[in-house]
């Protein structure tokens, strides 16, 4: 999907200004964890909930960035319903595509908008925080 850069920038402060999922709930269910970035403010808990081998939800919240509070938000929504498999293949490809390497766009869905933040170096780890924290859970479950 070829997007021009207002569309993208469109999507990012759609999803920064009404994020998907924002809120954290107290169920055991739950598997928690913190993700925090060393170079700026972003500190996000996610709350995965996996059954069998299936991503039922994913929830956060925490201090972010514009950048790393839409990418959340996308993440959530490419991620949802999918089992743990084809999660783990989105979330390499969009890895891939922050890191300049080689991958597969038509899996990405809207996660494509984020495809020039290799422009802006500093930016990549805002867009990949919360992926690598999800990717860390479905990981240890596989």
């Amino acid at each position: 999907m070829e997007m021009n850069s207002e569309i993208k920038r469109t999507i990012i402060l759609q999803n920064y200004q009404n994020p998907k999922n924002r809120g954290l709930v107290n169920d055991n269910s739950y598997i928690n964890i913190n993700t925090n970035s060393k170079s700026c403010i972003d500190q996000i808990d996610l709350q995965i909930k996996i059954k069998g081998d299936i991503i039922e939800d994913i929830r956060f919240d925490g201090e972010a960035c514009a950048i790393c509070t839409s990418s959340t938000s996308i993440m959530i929504n490419s991620l949802i319903g999918k089992n743990i498999n084809d999660a783990l293949k989105v979330i390499d490809n969009f890895e891939n595509m922050i890191n300049e390497k080689e991958y597969d766009k038509d899996i990405l869905g809207e996660a494509i908008v984020y495809s020039d933040i290799s422009k802006q170096p500093n930016r990549k780890n805002c867009a990949l925080l919360t992926w690598s924290g999800v990717k860390q859970v479905v990981e240890r479950r596989n």
